[in-house]
């Protein structure tokens, strides 16, 4: 008989714990992501227990009354199959209550989300590899710490279906986070951020009027980072797909983006770069 489960939410030192099962399974988290995961909603984090050793983790973040996003669905690979990831999936689906849920799902579990009443918004490709970096970066780039706040959470709102300024704050000023911006007449017309992964550098969110502008910020970000660079795009935006592939970029895998229902209107076509697989 399987032992009993205690699933609780987990202490913000814990969230390192879930950060290295995602690494465990080939996800490459980016060094510093559980800080800045963490103060989004602290409620949202769950963990399972069997006599008090770890076996699953999962996310359900609530941004705002009508949001959440769902990541860090992982159990111990020793103890799958055994009911212990639907116990925690169930507790920490809870915390959502009627908003709606989104998470971008690798292909094992597709089938088991669309069961839970997920539907499929599209496909996302993670590009990878040693880009071609630009000899010389285009003019126009300025670093977003110096750029106003407020002008970077007004183009945020235009690609993500909630408020997320207190995350998008600290993403901005993590250890190791450099944003570039590319200013057009007076505004952002794109802007991006790389950040240090377990391997390389990863992109997100790359935020772009078009490709022009994407490749600029792109450029400017690989730029400061050596070896290899990942990507995660909207598969179909194809002008980001193309922006990657012309850079060197290739396939690594795929996730689907599925939602539970109706979401704000987002203009899909500049996003070329997803903030993160695991809080959207």
């Amino acid at each position: 008989m399987s032992a009993p489960l205690a699933i609780r939410v987990m202490a913000g030192n814990e969230l390192a714990l879930a950060g290295d099962w995602a690494a465990a399974e080939g996800w490459n988290p980016g060094l510093d992501d559980a800080a800045c995961f963490a103060p989004v909603d602290p409620a949202g984090f769950y963990i399972g227990e069997l006599d008090g050793i770890p076996a699953s983790t999962i996310s359900v973040v609530n941004y705002d009354d009508r949001f959440a996003f769902l990541g860090f669905y992982i159990v111990r690979p020793d103890l799958r199959g055994r009911g212990y990831g639907l116990q925690t999936w169930r507790a920490a689906i809870a915390h959502a209550g009627a908003r709606t849920i989104g998470l971008d799902g690798v292909v094992s579990q597709q089938d088991n989300y669309r069961k839970s009443g997920f539907v499929l918004a599209h496909r996302n490709i993670r590009f990878g590899g040693v880009p071609v970096r630009l000899s010389t970066l285009p003019s126009g780039l300025v670093d977003l710490k110096e750029f106003p706040f407020a002008a970077i959470e007004a183009d945020d709102a235009t690609v993500f279906p909630a408020p997320r300024a207190a995350f998008l704050r600290t993403w901005l000023g993590a250890p190791g986070h450099l944003g570039r911006g590319l200013v057009r007449d007076g505004r952002l017309a794109a802007w991006g951020v790389i950040r240090p992964c377990r391997t390389g550098h990863k992109i997100g969110p790359l935020i772009a009027d078009d490709r022009a502008a994407a490749e600029a910020v792109f450029a400017a970000l690989c730029a400061a980072a050596s070896g290899e660079v990942f990507l995660d795009v909207v598969e179909p935006n194809r002008d980001a797909v193309a922006l990657a592939t012309a850079h060197g970029l290739a396939p690594i895998f795929e996730t689907a983006r599925m939602y539970t229902g109706p979401i704000r209107p987002v203009a899909q076509a500049r996003i070329f770069g997803i903030t993160t697989f695991e809080l959207g």
